[in-house]
């Protein structure tokens, strides 16, 4: 079993997210993800007219699962999927539901989520690890395919990440990332759009979001190749604009529950309304989906 932090990997990179800061993130946060979702789909949606419903956040969701999963064009027979920063393993079970012989494998730093998660998989074909997906102990070129949804962001998608990502997947296998990123530096960023970008990156304990040009090119230098990158952030837009209904309601839920909202969901109703306003400024962010095949 590897033994390397998330900490060790981001203070070589001088970054500020600690692995305390990201566990504990996702132990506070999953039941204000619950009422996101009650698949636990862990990120944004994918809208397609008279497909999707653009009132429910499941029909968008479960779509970014299906776009996803044909994305890795999965060889026939039995096949294996690790899904990087898995969270309570929405995304796995969904992948389950469609391929009958698939396996998948998740990785997360929260322990909350891999005794939850695991529960929901019980009697499935998927497990889930409390491991940094900077360094895994999945064994070298042993999976079909690998997913990264709204996870690696929490390392400043490093090259750290890629590369393991590399590591593990069999030749000829795909990697798939749905993410939002920077259309430049975060240096050049105009001055409303750094505050939400700052706002947004210490609500959701994120290193920040990688530049979509150097992603690119870090893919190909690890060795992936046919790296396509497709800007869907029109297709994510009407499930980004449910943010503050979602934030209201889930206030109001609180309050007619006698509950005290902890400080992490405070942070994350905050992070949540300033990837708002960080998705407004479509000439400086964007939500991609990148395509990999090593």
């Amino acid at each position: 079993m590897k033994t390397n932090t998330i900490t060790q990997t981001l203070q070589q990179e001088n970054k500020s997210a600690s692995r305390r800061d990201i566990t504990n993130f996702y132990d506070e946060a999953t039941s204000d993800y619950r009422f996101w979702s009650k698949d636990l789909n862990m990120h944004f949606g994918y809208f397609i007219f008279g497909r999707t419903n653009p009132l429910r956040r499941d029909s968008m969701g479960n779509e970014m699962n299906r776009q996803i999963y044909n994305r890795l064009q999965l060889p026939e027979g039995s096949t294996i999927v690790a899904d990087l920063g898995c969270g309570m393993g929405g995304t796995m079970r969904n992948f389950l539901k469609k391929n009958p012989k698939l396996s998948t494998i998740g990785v997360t730093l929260s322990p909350f989520q891999v005794q939850e998660g695991n529960k929901l998989l019980k009697g499935k074909k998927g497990l889930i690890l409390e491991e940094n997906y900077c360094d895994t102990s999945i064994a070298s070129k042993s999976v079909d395919g690998v997913v990264g949804i709204e996870s690696l962001c929490h390392s400043g998608h490093s090259k750290e990440t890629l590369r393991e990502a590399y590591r593990i997947v069999k030749p000829g296998g795909r990697f798939v990332i749905a993410d939002a990123f920077l259309k430049k530096e975060a240096s050049d960023l105009c001055v409303g759009s750094s505050f939400s970008y700052r706002k947004l990156c210490k609500g959701w304990s994120l290193d920040g979001l990688g530049v979509i040009s150097k992603v690119k090119e870090h893919l190909k230098e690890i060795g992936f190749s046919n790296v396509t990158v497709e800007d869907i952030s029109l297709r994510v837009a009407p499930s980004v604009f449910h943010v503050p209904f979602t934030i209201f309601g889930f206030l109001l839920q609180q309050i007619f529950q006698h509950k005290k909202v902890k400080p992490q969901s405070w942070n994350n109703l905050k992070a949540s309304f300033y990837a708002l306003l960080s998705g407004l400024h479509l000439n400086e962010f964007g939500y991609y989906i990148i395509t990999a095949e090593k």
